[in-house]
């Protein structure tokens, strides 16, 4: 069987990081288990109440993992019947140790019934992606993919579609990602509390919000904006042929981008202001980036992804100076305690973490050798 290298490799992975996330937030008050004897703590009891929601959130929050993981086996060069036994046992061992691992935080209880319906899951993910092979469209898409991009674009395929994910956390400009390096200070000061190295961290930290505090001009938020569209486009042009796909690529990231920051806005402040983050700075800058997006279409990809990284070094730049107005703030606890806590993880870590990740990914990719 061929092997390829297949985009849904990389995905498989990072939606496993992403259940160890959501299974184990917020890793903190962990306790020793009081039982009679060491192993009853391994023995999943069945729980006495459990409603729709967290059946169906169960079985479909294993789906992907199973439709990725087998995907990526069998793109790999395994059989599939292997394929089907070893995913199926990923699913079940995963789902197996987060429920046991629970047992030592407080407000998670795990239950027999969850790692039923999560292996159900991974199942279910199994047999979808078996049939999606078995019908031919993995070859096709093996086709149109040979036809649009390089050989070696799977990092960059699973970079773009991460990408929408990640503005679905609400970000403090619109397609600004990556204001993880804000986080940073207060997350050492936490972690080097009652050393003698505090007060440097304590001092960087509150330097750190003070420079915040200063909002952005009208000019650096668009440029941020501007920025932020301009990022995918060019990642994806770091991995395809030159000409008029690259043009449908544009418009695919700028669609994308669209339709995921509306959603956010409508979840968070509802239907009626699903499109209060177009902006008078954001509607000419989404103009811009369009048009400078439409200019570089006939770039090399090597230039495109040096070009990529200069970019996302001024994005990561200017979002870091972002500060957390009163509107974005709210946002923030509406996600972290409110009815987006499920998807705490998914989106916030994407968020910070897409451009460090893209920047990484381009690094190798401007080494890499292309094909003849």
């Amino acid at each position: 069987m061929s092997r390829h290298r297949s985009s849904a490799t990389p995905l498989a992975i990072a939606y496993a990081v992403l259940i160890v996330y959501a299974s184990l937030y917020p890793f903190s008050g962990w306790r020793p288990v009081a039982t009679n004897s060491p192993l009853d703590w391994l023995i999943l009891p069945w729980p006495r109440y459990w409603g729709v929601f967290d059946v169906w959130s169960n079985l479909l929050g294993y789906l992907p993992l199973g439709l990725l993981a087998y995907g990526a086996a069998v793109r790999s060069g395994v059989r599939q019947r292997w394929a089907f036994v070893l995913t199926l046992a990923l699913g079940a061992l995963l789902s197996l140790s987060m429920e046991e691992l629970q047992n030592f935080l407080p407000h998670r209880v795990p239950s027999r019934k969850d790692w039923m319906m999560n292996s159900a899951g991974t199942l279910l993910g199994i047999v979808i992606a078996a049939g999606v092979h078995r019908l031919g469209w993995v070859d096709r898409w093996q086709a149109m993919r040979d036809r649009w991009f390089i050989q070696r674009s799977a990092g960059a395929i699973a970079l773009l579609l991460l990408w929408p994910v990640g503005l679905l956390f609400p970000p403090p400009v619109p397609f600004g990602l990556g204001q993880m390096l804000v986080r940073l200070p207060e997350w050492a000061a936490e972690i080097f509390e009652g050393t003698a190295a505090a007060p440097w961290f304590e001092r960087w930290a509150d330097a750190v919000a003070d420079s915040a505090m200063q909002p952005l001009s009208t000019g650096a938020e668009a440029l941020t904006t501007v920025l932020g569209l301009l990022a995918p486009c060019l990642v994806a042009y770091s991995v395809s042929r030159t000409g008029w796909r690259r043009l449908v690529l544009m418009a695919g990231a700028a669609a994308s981008g669209f339709a995921a920051t509306t959603l956010s806005t409508a979840l968070n402040f509802g239907p009626d202001h699903l499109l209060a983050w177009l902006t008078d700075a954001a509607l000419p800058a989404l103009a811009l980036g369009l048009l400078a997006a439409a200019l570089l279409v006939w770039l090399p990809p090597r230039a495109a992804a040096g070009l990529g990284l200069v970019v996302l070094t001024g994005l990561v730049a200017l979002v870091a100076q972002a500060p957390a107005d009163p509107y974005y703030a709210d946002s923030l606890q509406s996600w972290e305690q409110g009815r987006f806590i499920r998807f705490h993880g998914v989106a916030q870590w994407v968020g910070w973490l897409w451009p460090y990740a893209t920047m990484l990914y381009l690094l190798v990719r401007i080494g890499s050798r292309d094909e003849a």
